[in-house]
């Protein structure tokens, strides 16, 4: 369990909180407007009323005491800038914020923030990769150039199993996991034999992914 301060409370902070709170994580939401933050006192463990661009204000917070804090705010750059940089000057461990356009995200990074995300990039991003192949069923970008996909079995595989593909050795992928008949089964004997309608979840070099998975991304 973490300790996490979340600072605008739009949707996406609204969303936020809400998968935040599923992980049993302690969570303080702040945002200007009573009204936002309503929605989201059930899930939250405390909640202020307060400008984050206000020294005096963040001074008070006691941000070094939160594990992580996430600057959400998404309508106004210049308070999400003066927040990022508030809030490590005044000893928060780890900034993540918000960023809309690619040029905000070297400012947050000169101004304190730790890592930088970009909600609808990413999920621009998720769209285009998961809709552009009729086998793909989900899709996880992972650090350097590799992925994680659940697939549809590809046709050449049905009636043949791991050992017989040599998935490792000769394909150079990982299979995480294979979901049959609604079943999600993460540890599964070598030999067993791959049917139709079958999924796997598979991580590897992208170059591997795209070579013996057929995708295009």
């Amino acid at each position: 369990m973490k300790s996490i301060l979340v600072i605008g409370i739009g949707l996406f902070g609204r969303l936020l909180i809400k998968q935040l709170d599923k992980a049993g994580d302690e969570i303080l939401a702040i945002d200007k407007s009573e009204e936002r933050l309503e929605p989201v006192l059930p899930f939250v463990t405390n909640s202020l009323i307060g400008d984050s661009t206000n020294e005096d204000f963040i001074k008070s917070i006691g941000v070094g005491n939160f594990d992580v804090c996430i600057v959400a705010i998404g309508d106004n750059f210049q308070a999400s800038l003066e927040t990022t940089s508030l809030l490590k000057d005044y000893g928060a461990k780890f900034v993540v914020a918000r960023a809309s356009r690619l040029v905000h995200e070297k400012f947050l990074l000169r101004n304190g923030a730790d890592s930088v995300v970009f909600p609808e990039k990413q999920l621009a991003q998720w769209t285009a990769v998961r809709y552009s192949s009729s086998t793909i069923v989900d899709y996880l970008d992972y650090p350097g150039d590799y992925s994680i996909f659940e697939v549809k079995i590809p046709e050449e595989w049905i009636g043949k199993n791991l050992i017989e593909l040599e998935i490792r050795s000769k394909l150079h992928l990982n299979i995480l996991s294979l979901r049959r008949s609604g079943e999600q089964i993460v540890d599964f004997p070598a030999d067993t034999v791959f049917s139709a309608g079958d999924t796997i979840t598979v991580f590897g070099a992208d170059r591997d992914l795209k070579k013996h998975l057929h995708l295009n991304y």
